[in-house]
């Protein structure tokens, strides 16, 4: 990222950017097909600007990507019993809830699959750690990973507008099969 520090117009400028991306995003439905000067014009800034905030089309995506990352790697987040799982699950759920519409353009491409998998990958490890110690399941990281498989494949039909449920059942959901495969 070019600009180190943000101030409120620099905060501003990079949400129109990421917002206007994400647009485009749904548009085209894959990132290679986004062009600099096609989101400049869209968001009615100069090709500076943009370049002022990020060096390309790439490096917004990974903003985003990034952004997400950190809520979910959050030092706050230590997970360290069953009900700090479930509380990670409203955390998860309401993150998507703040920024439903965003989500829903950005994961509308096939790009977006990877950062899934990072996402998955990163919470399959937090829930690992917090109950390795307590769990004598010789298929901890199983159960874990069919969990997970479940849970990414129903957010992604839910922000695909493929799915029936709301992000309330799913977190329900979410919690109820929880408890079932680790009780």
């Amino acid at each position: 990222m070019k600009v180190q520090c943000l101030n409120s117009s620099s905060v501003k400028t990079r949400n129109l950017i990421k917002k206007t991306f994400a647009e485009l995003i749904n548009e085209k439905k894959q990132l290679d097909k986004i062009t600099v000067t096609e989101l400049v014009k869209k968001a009615d800034l100069t090709r500076s600007t943009f370049y002022t905030h990020y060096d390309n089309i790439y490096e917004v995506a990974h903003d985003y990507q990034l952004q997400t990352i950190e809520l979910l790697c959050s030092e706050d987040l230590k997970l360290f019993s069953k009900q700090d799982i479930i509380n990670y699950f409203d955390n998860i759920i309401q993150c998507l809830k703040d920024n439903e519409e965003t989500y829903k353009l950005l994961l509308s491409a096939d790009e977006s699959l990877l950062f899934l998998e990072k996402l998955k990958q990163i919470a399959s490890d937090k829930i690992y750690d917090a109950l390795k110690n307590n769990c004598t399941d010789q298929y901890l990281k199983l159960n874990i990973s069919f969990l997970m498989n479940g849970i990414l494949v129903e957010l992604l039909k839910y922000f695909r507008n493929e799915s029936s449920y709301s992000l309330d059942e799913i977190l329900l959901n979410m919690k109820k099969w929880f408890e079932k495969i680790f009780n």
